[in-house]
């Protein structure tokens, strides 16, 4: 017989009442029964329960085994009285009578229980991460990621592609996020950067030829935590494809996407081809450009009607270049003034000015605080412009249009909320299109690059010489689910005169690009195919899937909201000595 085991502790069945088996793992819970010593014996393929009679010589060393000891049992396996058969388990029909228990590592009393699913701070669960991990819901989360990425694998290589490894230690680039930084203790004074993506090596594989690639890529950036996005590092699958059009890629992508969510969930997936939304639409029907599709409130824009109102404050909003945007809800037309109030809180906490309501009430009064300052005239206007009837609300913010958009799409998402109007059991995928190419810095009023920089103008060249930079579009897209951005991507920019033009605009001389993109603007003009690419991100896809809210759920050892790893004690000093082979001193903020 083995040493440790001839069955899975989630193996047992009522077919092998009768035999001898060994079993190892952790002691799940304890009970004793008047003498009967009942445990549950745990690993990752499920639970069996041991029993040990108080006459057993093995009684007196189960009596004082702490939970989550890793034991070995050797017993036969017994039928289960029908009244305790317990359906909810796979070994529920059988159990283990011990005839010898092995403790293998005795286990301290523990911070906090892991057989049950207490409220546990955050702080603490990451701390003794290796415990947290013992639950079964986060078990389950970590084995449908490693399915998840397996899946990914076996799709991309069936679609034609080849998965290829690129560099972790590389040059520090200009890519939307703060690099991670590495000292060469080569080179003083020099750096490596961790890559915030393989961007520039994936563009450099289809200069060489290879042009289907993949990667289940380790990407670093210093930005900070959201519920969505772990600090420090992620993993994504890169994708990159020569002589391709948008199209192409989107072909490629949404099999593969698809097909995964279909795979491993239960819930509805939206049918390819997905639904194209231009940016521009995205932000004028639901204030963002990562909608959620699972409800149909749609913003309007109202500007036209209030540009000659007799309501100055919006026709004044108007005249100085911002807009009107409007949302009409039903639902919400009965309720108190205090409600409206704290509607208005909410508003004015996400960045606008205030709120107005105009309500019409299933009696066909009029009510809301633009009741009485527009004309009738206006007041049907606005109901004729989205078909609103009694018992309809229209909610208004009158802003610049950033802030208006804003504003409004995140009402939308808590009114969404609040009236239950989110369909569940579904997965509601779109690609969002035409972004802009460039944007105007909010601090420094500078034209900078509003998404990826190697994206192709559409246009090309004609484009950058002739147009406002901020009317400019590029071949750059989001593929979105469920109010939730899985991934960014764009047709490149392969040429470098175009290159050269497109950073022009954005700041960058012709020396700065040689000296930041040097490998791949000297490529370029080796003869490059056109291509383009994506990367969707794996740890978001796996949230989604185990339909958690937050992305630390999903990963085996995150980080916590602040950037450090509170098991291993990261990030934290290093000797004198390091910092001296380095060639570095620390200057400690005042």
């Amino acid at each position: 017989m083995h040493l440790y085991r001839t069955h899975k502790c989630g193996e047992p069945c009522i077919s092998d009442v009768g035999k001898q088996v060994r079993i190892s793992g952790w002691v799940h819970r304890k009970r004793d029964h008047g003498g009967l010593l009942f445990f549950d014996l745990r690993d990752l393929s499920g639970i069996t329960q041991v029993v040990v009679d108080p006459k057993s010589p093995v009684h007196k060393i189960v009596e004082q085994i702490r939970v989550e000891s890793v034991v070995t049992v050797t017993g036969k396996v017994i039928k289960r009285p029908d009244e305790n058969v317990n359906r909810k388990m796979t070994t529920g029909e059988i159990e283990l009578e011990a005839d010898t228990v092995v403790i293998q590592s005795s286990a301290d009393i523990l911070p906090f229980p892991v057989a049950d699913e207490a409220n546990v701070p955050e702080s603490t669960r990451l701390s003794y991460r290796f415990l947290d991990l013992r639950r079964k819901k986060l078990q389950d989360n970590i084995i449908l990621r490693s399915k998840v990425i397996s899946s990914l694998r076996r799709r991309m290589t069936e679609s034609g592609f080849n998965e290829f490894q690129t560099p972790i230690l590389t040059s520090s680039s200009p890519e939307g996020a703060r690099d991670y930084l590495v000292p060469s203790r080569l080179y003083p004074g020099k750096f490596y950067a961790l890559p915030q993506a393989p961007q520039q090596f994936k563009q450099l594989l289809m200069v060489s030829g290879f042009d289907r690639y993949f990667q289940i890529a380790p990407c670093f950036r210093d930005e900070d935590a959201r519920a969505d996005r772990s600090p420090g590092e992620f993993y994504q699958l890169d994708i990159e494809m020569s002589y391709v059009t948008q199209d192409d890629v989107f072909n490629a992508v949404e099999g593969v996407i698809a097909g995964v969510f279909r795979e491993f969930s239960t819930w509805k997936v939206t049918e390819t081809p997905f639904p194209r939304i231009k940016f521009d639409d995205a932000m004028l029907l639901y204030g963002t450009d990562k909608p959620d599709l699972r409800y149909d409130l749609q913003i309007s824009d109202v500007s036209d009607i209030f540009a000659a109102s007799e309501f100055k404050a919006f026709r004044g909003t108007v005249e100085n270049g911002g807009v009107v945007r409007m949302l009409a809800v039903e639902g919400i037309s009965d309720k108190s003034r205090k409600y409206f109030d704290e509607l208005e809180v909410f508003a004015k906490e996400s960045g606008a000015k205030g709120l107005a309501s105009l309500i019409f009430t299933a009696s066909g009064e009029t009510k809301g605080t633009l009741a009485k300052v527009l004309s009738q005239a206006e007041k049907d206007t606005l109901k004729d412009r989205v078909k609103a009837g009694p018992g309809f609300t229209l909610l208004f913010a009158a802003d610049q249009k950033s802030i208006a958009a804003s504003v409004m799409g995140k009402v939308r998402v808590k009114l969404a909320d609040q009236l239950s109007l989110i369909q569940r059991d579904i997965y509601k995928f779109c690609w969002i299109t035409d972004f802009p190419m460039y944007e105007r810095d909010p601090e420094t009023g500078q034209i900078i690059f509003s998404h990826n920089p190697f994206s192709m103008p559409q246009g090309e060249m004609e484009s950058l010489e002739t147009k406002d930079p901020l009317t400019i579009k590029a071949f750059q897209y989001d593929i979105v689910c469920n109010g939730v951005e899985l991934s960014s991507g764009a047709i490149r920019n392969h040429r470098p005169d175009i290159m050269y033009k497109a950073f022009e605009i954005a700041g960058y001389s012709q020396e700065d690009v040689d000296k930041k993109f040097g490998g791949m603007i000297r490529a370029f003009k080796f003869g490059a195919p056109p291509h383009g690419g994506i990367a969707p991100g794996v740890d978001r896809i796996v949230m989604l899937l185990a339909n958690e809210p937050n992305i630390r759920e999903v990963i085996a050892f995150p980080m916590n909201q602040n950037a450090q790893d509170l098991l291993m004690n990261a990030p934290c000093d290093v000797t004198v000595k390091q910092l001296q082979e380095l060639h570095l001193r620390v200057v400690t903020p005042q």
